[in-house]
């Protein structure tokens, strides 16, 4: 036997389970519609909130700033990797947010990696949302801390955890997400602050799915609960509604200086790439200059959300642009998905163990870039498809 068949029944395991991913790929620039395995189809999947991922004004900046100053940094921020792009960003950044200070990171993944290890360690401990992030996860277990999850979305029971457990340790931080990327509901922060508050613990919230939707202009669930200055550390991610790639850690000065001498992925992986960081920058003038895109995406988010109930299905209890379609099983989900693209409309399953087992969706991401008669489409397709499989 070879010392790696275990993996290959591993994976015959996931297709017999139907949890296999079947990774699509994508032939054209990002947007409404997507050529997919070579098919036009309506996108229902990316993170593009605003259209952004491929905006004139991003793409332009990105080509400007690489005929000037080339692509690579070629070392990590702490040798010589720091570039004037990367100040500046970081300068707009906490402005747009409304901090002291922000540092960037290659990802929102690796800001999570970098941060949660620097504010506790193996004496401490972490009070963390039953349904946060892989990435937050991830960081929780790199500190060393004692992890304690309370349930989702439940100040009363962060309370009481901490009652319970807080006693036994040398610091604390309590840690959610600000929207949930499955279900797309929202944290209480102002609760949860007020417990943070009340035991005097770090309070850090990662805003990957907030930043560029909740908010004055898209500035984050901080802003959206008027938080200002009570919240210690925001975490967020340039991928999604800012269209480009990288990560953002923003919040207290000191906490900021303290990941800029400890953060591992800041010391040790390459600096964001030029290219990328004026793409960052471009898309922060788009929101300071405007609110139309993030008006735009709920309008549709709106729209969608409400015609999609009328048809009879299940949107879970989604309070923002993300629109779980609840159907149970994976295999059911996985059979949704590819029956709706072969009517032209790409919208993945997800299954375990992305959502807990049971709990198969398709998840439709919707964004600013797609026109009524784009929703339309979807909606059409959808119900074609929830009636031919029995959903609805």
């Amino acid at each position: 036997m070879s010392k790696i068949d275990w993996i290959q029944q591993e994976i015959d395991g996931l297709k017999q389970a139907g949890l296999y991913n079947r990774i699509r790929t994508i032939e054209s620039p990002q947007g409404a519609w997507l050529t997919v395995d070579g098919k036009k189809v309506l996108n229902f999947c990316s993170n593009n909130y605003l259209g952004l991922a491929n905006h004139p004004d991003i793409v332009a900046a990105a080509q400007k700033a690489t005929q000037a100053m080339g692509v690579g940094p070629a070392a990590v921020r702490s040798i010589a990797g720091t570039m004037n792009l990367h100040i500046e960003l970081e300068k707009r950044l906490a402005a747009f947010k409304g901090v002291e200070a922000a540092i960037t990171f290659q990802s929102g993944f690796t800001a999570n990696l970098a941060t949660i290890p620097v504010l506790v360690g193996k004496e401490d401990v972490i009070f963390s949302d039953r349904l946060n992030h892989a990435s937050i996860i991830d960081g929780c277990r790199l500190s060393g801390a004692k992890i304690i999850a309370y349930e989702h979305n439940d100040p009363k029971s962060l309370d009481e955890q901490i009652k319970a457990n807080l006693s036994q340790f040398r610091r604390a931080l309590i840690v959610t997400d600000g929207v949930f990327s499955m279900d797309g509901d929202i944290a209480p922060l102002p609760d949860i602050y007020e417990v943070a508050k009340k035991y005097d613990i770090l309070l850090m919230v990662d805003d990957a799915h907030g930043e560029g939707v909740l908010g004055n202009g898209g500035r984050g669930i901080v802003d959206h609960f008027g938080l200002h200055g009570k919240v210690d550390v925001e975490v967020g991610t340039m991928s999604k509604a800012f269209g480009v790639v990288g990560g953002v850690v923003a919040g207290n000065a000191t906490i900021i200086e303290w990941l800029r001498q400890r953060g591992r992925p800041f010391l040790f992986s390459s600096a964001v790439t030029v290219p990328d960081a004026a793409a960052c920058l471009a898309a922060i003038d788009l929101l300071e200059d405007s609110t139309q895109l993030v008006d735009k995406l709920w309008s549709n988010a709106k729209y969608f959300k409400a015609e999609m109930k009328t048809l009879g299905f299940n949107t879970g209890v989604s309070e923002t642009p993300i629109t779980p379609v609840m159907l149970g099983e994976a295999p059911l989900a996985q059979q949704f998905s590819r029956e709706l693209f072969d009517v032209g409309v790409f919208a993945m399953a997800l299954g375990f163990p992305t959502v807990p087992q049971g709990k198969a969706r398709i998840r439709v991401m919707i964004s600013a870039a797609h026109a009524i008669d784009d929703l339309d489409k979807g909606l059409e397709a959808f119900q074609t498809v929830g009636k031919k499989l029995g959903v609805i």
